[in-house]
């Protein structure tokens, strides 16, 4: 999400008044929690304090053995889901900063800020003026004891870090690191974190324009307190998408950074969701992503939000988030063009591979005028053989969909909750498929644990993972 756009709800939902909506009857009630037949929601935590009350919002999931990590902007939770029928918070981590994304490897959890705080601490302030010292970067934490997290050390990157996405070394195996410290010769092993950050601003010090880069960061596992920023690669040397200024919903966003990273590092690739540019790079050379190919949607896309890889490394799924997460844009008023994902085909080899354009998807069912409902995080169901995928729609809710054919995918199931008692921001932020069960971030409703069954994914709750940050993919034919 944007982090403009938790400011500027009134202004979206303001926008779209007088756009005709169906009848009230057509819409579950508030907070009233529909479904498909094949989904059920089994559990809910709300949040809780210290992570409750009014700046309290729900982000990003990450994932190991029995414990999910979940973000919020006032810190994160660690849930254990040993028995996902009965979650319970096992500690919490006060340490306000916006997005708090978050990412675990072995004994180490990452958590981005993307906020001007007054020092790296997690007893710092917002800073709100253009001119005091502030920080805003990457805080890194030692989860050895999962009752208390230990702060460990912080990286500060230019704009912030509004996401970021784990990256194990080239001659790392595979999804996660483990609790590995070496390599396997007995040489130290290393992280990198690709830091996505944007929106320059030439009164802030660490925050200039042009800023068409990422920051990459290189984390010893043995020794994170020596962390550091290593490269920042230009990745639009030409700009990027120049944008469209115009009033919602037909405005398109400057390229100028990029809002989220996905990588493939078995196959040394990844996929930029980057405002106004879709990019496939290769990443043999972990410190100087290279450029494959690059696209851009002149119609329909707004913001490049995400990206998500099929199994094979074939396909790319990218988001639009029309609106910055704020806007209710799955009405009839947007359609179903706009604000939907774009389902790309990676065609050729080598440096002739190319991104090209199949299809979009978007949920079929209209929300009201009042709920801020878009495309955003969502993760790979490992059905063999298929392309499925679980999806986060704000107060659109989840959707599990079929892209195995890229030109006609098709729905599997969904489940939604009704419109908030009052306007304003909700619904789920990121929902992801975990060791057989989907775990969603609702950001005003808290930890959410959903059963699916259905005859397209039920081999899916076979399959295991020890560790899932959802931005850095694997085959899961190996797990």
């Amino acid at each position: 999400m944007s982090t403009a756009a938790l400011g500027t709800v009134a202004l979206a939902l303001s926008v779209v008044a007088g756009i005709p909506s169906a009848s009230a009857q057509d819409f579950p009630g508030v907070d009233e929690v529909v479904s498909s037949p094949n989904m059920r929601l089994i559990a809910n935590i709300p949040a809780t304090d210290p992570l409750a009350g009014e700046a309290s919002i729900g982000t990003d999931i990450a994932f190991q053995g029995n414990f999910a990590f979940v973000g919020n902007y006032l810190g994160f939770t660690i849930y254990d889901i040993r028995n996902p029928h009965r979650p319970r918070i096992f500690s919490q981590v006060l340490c306000p900063g916006s997005q708090n994304d978050v990412s675990v490897s072995g004994d180490l959890l990452f958590l981005s800020t993307d906020s001007r705080r007054t020092d790296n601490s997690c007893n710092s302030t917002a800073v709100t003026d253009t001119t005091s010292p502030y920080w805003e970067g990457i805080k890194i934490f030692d989860i050895s004891d999962k009752r208390a997290p230990r702060y460990v050390q912080s990286v500060e990157t230019d704009c912030g870090s509004h996401t970021h996405t784990l990256v194990p070394e080239a001659n790392g195996h595979g999804h996660g690191l483990g609790a590995d410290s070496t390599d396997g010769r007995g040489r130290d092993r290393s992280v990198y974190l690709y830091v996505s950050s944007y929106a320059p601003n030439p009164a802030l010090a660490r925050c200039q324009p042009p800023h068409d880069s990422i920051s990459i960061i290189k984390v010893p596992v043995r020794n994170p307190a020596a962390a550091s920023v290593v490269a920042k690669p230009v990745l639009f040397p030409d700009g990027g998408n120049p944008g469209v200024v115009a009033p919602f919903p037909n405005g398109r966003t400057a390229t100028s950074g990029c809002h989220d990273l996905t990588v493939y590092p078995e196959k040394n690739l990844m996929a930029g969701a980057c405002m106004g540019d879709g990019v496939l790079f290769d990443i043999s050379d972990r410190e100087a992503p290279r450029t494959v190919s690059r696209v851009q949607d002149l119609t329909n896309f707004a913001f490049w939000h995400s990206a998500t890889f099929n199994n094979d490394g074939t396909k790319v799924v990218f988001t639009d988030e029309l609106g910055g997460g704020g806007a209710p844009t799955c009405n009839a008023e947007i359609g179903q063009l706009r604000g939907a994902d774009g389902i790309y085909d990676i065609v050729g080899t080598g440096d002739q591979r190319r991104l090209e354009f199949r299809s979009y998807f978007k949920i079929s069912r209209f929300q009201t005028d009042t709920e801020n409902c878009v495309a955003h995080n969502g993760s790979l169901i490992p059905v063999r053989g298929k392309d499925i995928m679980v999806q986060a729609w704000y107060q659109g809710g989840m959707q599990v969909w079929d892209f195995t054919d890229s030109r006609n995918p098709r729905e599997i199931g969904f489940l939604e909750r009704g419109p908030l008692p009052q306007a304003g921001i909700g619904g789920e932020w990121s929902v992801y498929w975990y060791n057989g069960f989907i775990y969603g971030s609702d950001i005003t409703k808290g930890f959410d644990v959903v059963e699916l069954s259905d005859p397209l994914t039920n081999p899916a709750r076979h399959v295991r993972f020890d560790e899932l940050n959802v931005q850095t993919q694997s085959h899961f034919d190996r797990h």
